[in-house]
């Protein structure tokens, strides 16, 4: 039996534990609007499940579609948590993550 995935919607203001910036939540804020950092704190969203708490890096963004998705890696435990990239966030930052996930594949 598979587990279901419902997302929870959570509405919190936090400071980035990255570069400390004070971001407020809309509900669907994953990660911070300025360096697009993220802490490990839900295993589905908006459950704060998991145990980890570890700070996430935007490792790799994809164009999926108009859409850009970013890819966070845990540094404590190495899971990876697929995002969609928000309509505030900081557009040089989402384009220098692109350039330097595109050079390390080999691009």
């Amino acid at each position: 039996m598979s587990e279901s995935r419902k997302f929870i919607k959570v509405i919190e203001d936090f400071r980035c534990g990255k570069c400390g910036y004070d971001v407020a939540g809309r509900g669907f804020t994953n990660h911070c609007p300025k360096c697009l950092w993220s802490k490990h704190v839900d295993n589905n969203p908006g459950d704060r499940a998991a145990g980890c708490g570890g700070m996430m890096e935007p490792v790799r963004v994809e164009v999926d579609g108009e859409k850009y998705i970013i890819t966070n890696r845990c540094v404590v435990c190495g899971h990876e948590k697929r995002n969609k990239a928000a309509k505030d966030d900081d557009f040089e930052v989402l384009l220098e993550i692109a350039r330097r996930s595109a050079k390390v594949a080999g691009f």
